[in-house]
């Protein structure tokens, strides 16, 4: 029996395992590193585009409703002065009066909040705005912007694409990609930086209609607005008794919370947040938050608003062009609703994956459990010989395996050795080629979570290795 425990880590700390294992560091950390800014490394940029892939799979290919495209990072001036971006989009710069660190707040909470850092008194007497979008020259003397979100240019290409595809409302547009923001005071690591990515989907629909899919049946805890203690419910209960208004944005909080479980998160460590009305976006008649709790707090990850057609209307009336659709049914054109963006940010999302899956068993050893389709490497060959028949045939096993999975191939140290060590990078299947695969023409396959080990036949490890990828089966299957 292998016996373990979850490990909270402080946020500095995993910053630190991270770029000891290879999966993130500062950028030109060499020069000192700049805020805000990271470099995914070898394992990091796997486990970043296994994410990205799942999600694209999840919520995109997985989907008949939704279509998506891959916008331009550096944007024309007149998307972002159309949106409200050029004219609004800024943050105040606080000090604290207590421990001196800078911060920022939203203009809604100047004067309301505390300094983030110790709790403090913050200082109103000398506050600043600060513009969050990054200006960069175009040419000779034309500029543009570096996009702070991914969602405008869903908006601005809404027509070509539902016209296009010839999508049917209720339909969606994803986009995944990099986006920009002058952040004042990026802090914890990944989950506030001035470049990241976006994974996000704009959900439009024709005004007043309901949801027709089923809202996914999970638990979660809810605090509603007006509440002062969390409940823990299902969505259908939320729904049904009218805490969650809206059966899109209970639907859409399923559909991302299942991704979410479906991947190995615990949902014990999820909740759901309302937006106190008075602290509603303009265009916004209600908005959800989903919340993981992190060592720093419950934060973030994802905001699921009604924003109406405040979009496209501000985008029809810059551009002067038409962008609504035809009504079958009514011989009318209309402007769709966006009555769900879920959306995620890549590196907050990476976040709660490392968290959930940092282990340490009574050996005190790391064991990385991430979920075989997010884990950057599948498997590791092991040959018990370093040289001879065993490890021809091992690299034989390699070659084949690597032309479909990232494999790794590795002789160095003992077994037990090799199997911590891929333990911790979170590799969930070891093969090991010893003198019966010579004779059987068998290997042992290793499991990562459970320590446990099984022959299999050569010759049907790819298809073996492929399905406990996917999670077609188990390896109590086997």
């Amino acid at each position: 029996m292998v016996v373990e425990n979850k490990q909270v880590l402080s946020i500095e700390d995993m910053a630190t395992f991270c770029k000891k294992k290879g999966f993130v560091d500062r950028s030109a950390d060499i020069y000192g590193g700049f805020a805000g800014f990271w470099d995914y490394l070898f394992l990091g940029a796997e486990l970043k585009g296994n994410m990205k892939d799942a999600w694209w799979s999840f919520f995109v290919r997985g989907r008949e409703d939704i279509e998506g495209i891959d916008g331009s990072i550096i944007t024309h001036p007149d998307v972002w002065k159309a949106s409200g971006h050029v004219d609004n989009f800024s943050d105040v710069f606080v000090t604290c009066l207590s421990c001196k660190k800078d911060g920022k707040v939203d203009r809604s909470e100047v004067g309301k909040v505390k300094c983030d850092y110790c709790g403090g008194d913050l200082d109103w007497e000398n506050t600043k705005d600060v513009k969050q979008m990054l200006k960069t020259n175009i040419g000779k003397d034309s500029f543009g912007y570096l996009r702070p979100e991914t969602a405008q240019l869903i908006f601005a290409n809404f027509k070509a694409v539902f016209d296009g595809a010839r999508m049917k409302l209720p339909c969606g547009i994803a986009q995944m990609g990099k986006a920009f923001r002058n952040e004042i005071a990026p802090r914890n690591f990944l989950f506030r930086c001035r470049e990241f990515e976006q994974m996000e989907i704009e959900y439009f629909v024709k005004p007043g209609e309901g949801c027709p899919y089923d809202i996914a049946d999970v638990e979660v805890k809810v605090l509603a607005d007006g509440w002062t203690e969390v409940k823990t419910m299902s969505l259908k209960k939320a729904f049904a008794e009218g805490i969650i208004a809206k059966d899109w944005h209970a639907y859409w909080l399923g559909q991302s919370l299942s991704w979410f479980r479906d991947l190995g998160a615990n949902l014990d460590n999820f909740r759901i947040l309302q937006h106190e009305k008075a602290g509603l976006a303009h265009y916004a008649s209600d908005c959800w938050d989903l919340e993981y709790n992190f060592p720093f707090g419950w934060k973030e990850l994802q905001g699921i608003a009604d924003r109406g057609d405040f979009d496209l209307a501000q985008h029809e009336k810059a551009s002067k062009q038409k962008l609504g659709v035809f009504d079958d049914e009514t011989k009318e054109r209309f402007l769709p609703h966006v009555v769900c963006e879920p959306s995620f940010g890549v590196e907050r999302a990476l976040l709660v994956f490392l968290y959930e899956a940092y282990t340490v068993n009574e050996k005190g050893n790391v064991i990385l459990k991430l979920s075989p389709k997010l884990a950057p490497i599948k498997a590791a060959i092991f040959p018990l010989m370093k040289k001879g028949e065993q490890a021809d045939v091992a690299h034989g096993i390699y070659d084949g395996l690597k032309k479909r999975f990232n494999v790794n191939y590795d002789v160095s140290g003992s077994v037990g050795r090799r199997y911590a060590r891929n333990d911790e990078i979170g590799t969930p299947f070891c093969i090991t080629i010893d003198d019966e695969s010579l004779t059987e023409k068998t290997v042992t396959v290793r499991d990562r979570d459970t320590a446990e080990q099984k022959r299999v036949k050569i010759d049907e490890l790819r298809y073996v290795l492929g399905d406990l990828v996917s999670g077609e089966k188990s390896f109590s299957d086997l």
